[in-house]
């Protein structure tokens, strides 16, 4: 279900004064200090998003950034700017992963000490890189709501500086160079796509392209999604205030954010078009796309524009791109939502079939799976459940196949042969 907000208001046109954004020439100082430091990650056409948007559509490939995401951009930028004295107390910072990688890499090149706190249940190859690149890292909580807490209080305790996540002036400044670079690769950009967890990168990449567009005497429409189960937004834009949320588990962690930041939401309300939000299925499809179609490994919280795009949920009219602003996901969860992604695609399904306890019936069912064009991966037969009959097994078996419509009739086939499948979800 999409979720779209009303216009913003849009306070600065009315009075330019009023804008609490950074202006171009602060995201032009912030790409002067990051130059050398991160990557000018490339653009990518998607031939298959182009012919289901009708309009050319690029990926940015944040993904391929130093540390796998975005977040180095305004983590090192805001460390940057440290005093000398401020730089001689530490940093501590509150991550699910990317933003801990950032702080932990720009820390270490600065020589500032950091400790990081991270929930307890962060990708384990988020955990290991933060700690390789010389952060301490503390363990505590469930979701990123308590390490910020604790972050805050070891801040207040010791003296070493807090480096939020997304809501500080310098960080929005630095992701915001993101924007500056999209603007010099695509001179005819009409609309970026992009996603939202506190709001940091979306409102520095919108302030940043509207503000160089509005030079050039143009505009960019910029879009912004959320997972549906961590929306913060689209209620605290009706609101028109920040508010806290009840979030539901998300695959998406990199943006399950309770709570909009304060700075992002001003900045957002001023430069974002529009808000939509996006499944678990369509992020579990996005994820497949994108390794089947353009070949790139991103966790779900950097896929949501793909998956908005996939879903219908994206009106554009010229060259759009999408922003795949992290890669960071645990093989695992990796392995889990492609699976997830193959079942939602139709391209994969468990079937839970009752036999009657006699020879010759798996036998049977076989061959009518083979002649619906079926491939068995998997297959489990018990005669253990509850409410079996006593001559009663249970088929369950996982097969391959190739989307909505054969999947209906491998179904079909072995409904008419007398069979009760039942699908079994994940």
């Amino acid at each position: 279900m999409s979720t779209t907000t009303p216009p913003p208001v849009r306070d600065s046109a009315a009075n330019p004064a009023a804008s609490v954004a950074p202006t171009l020439q602060d995201f032009e100082d912030a790409a002067a200090a990051l130059a050398g430091v991160i990557a000018d990650t490339p653009l990518d056409k998607s031939q298959h998003l182009s012919d289901l948007l009708g309009v050319p559509v690029h990926l940015k490939l944040e993904n391929l950034q130093r540390t796998g995401s975005f977040k180095i951009r305004g983590a090192t930028y805001r460390l940057s700017r440290l005093t000398a004295e401020e730089r001689a107390r530490g940093v501590v910072a509150a991550s699910a992963g990317n933003h801990a990688q950032g702080v932990a890499l720009a820390a270490k090149a600065l020589g500032i000490p950091a400790t990081i706190f991270m929930p307890l249940g962060v990708p384990v190859p988020k955990l290991l890189a933060t700690r390789g690149y010389g952060a301490d890292v503390v363990l505590e909580g469930a979701t990123v709501e308590t390490p910020l807490r604790l972050a805050a209080d070891f801040a207040a305790r010791t003296g070493a500086v807090f480096i939020h996540p997304f809501d500080h002036a310098d960080v929005i400044a630095g992701q915001g160079t993101l924007g500056l670079e999209l603007m010099d690769a695509v001179p005819d950009l009409d609309t970026v796509v992009l996603g939202i967890g506190g709001g940091g990168l979306i409102a520095g990449v919108a302030a940043a392209v509207k503000a160089r567009a509005a030079a050039e005497g143009r505009s960019v429409r910029v879009i912004g999604v959320q997972a549906e189960n961590s929306a913060a937004y689209p209620a605290s834009l009706e609101a028109g205030h920040p508010l806290d949320v009840a979030t539901k588990p998300t695959i998406a962690d990199g943006i399950a954010v309770a709570r909009p930041g304060d700075l992002p939401f001003q900045i957002i309300r001023e430069f974002v078009d529009e808000v939509v939000t996006v499944t678990e299925d369509d992020m579990a499809r996005a994820l497949l796309v994108l390794l089947e179609r353009a070949k790139q490994v991103v966790e779900p919280a950097g896929a949501v524009g793909v998956a908005a795009i996939l879903a219908g949920k994206i009106r554009a009219t010229g060259p759009t791109v999408t922003v795949l602003s992290g890669g960071n996901i645990d093989p695992l969860l990796l392995q889990r939502v492609v699976a997830h992604g193959l079942a939602a695609s139709g391209r994969y399904m468990t079937l839970r079939i009752p036999l009657p306890d006699r020879p010759g019936q798996l036998a049977r069912v076989s061959e009518l799976l083979a002649l619906a064009g079926a491939n068995v991966i998997e297959v489990l037969h018990t005669r253990h459940g509850q409410g079996l009959q006593i001559s009663e097994v249970i088929l369950q078996l996982s097969v391959e196949t190739r989307g909505e419509e054969h999947r209906a009739h491998v179904i079909s086939v072995l409904g008419e042969a007398g069979y009760e499948p039942t699908v079994v979800e994940d």
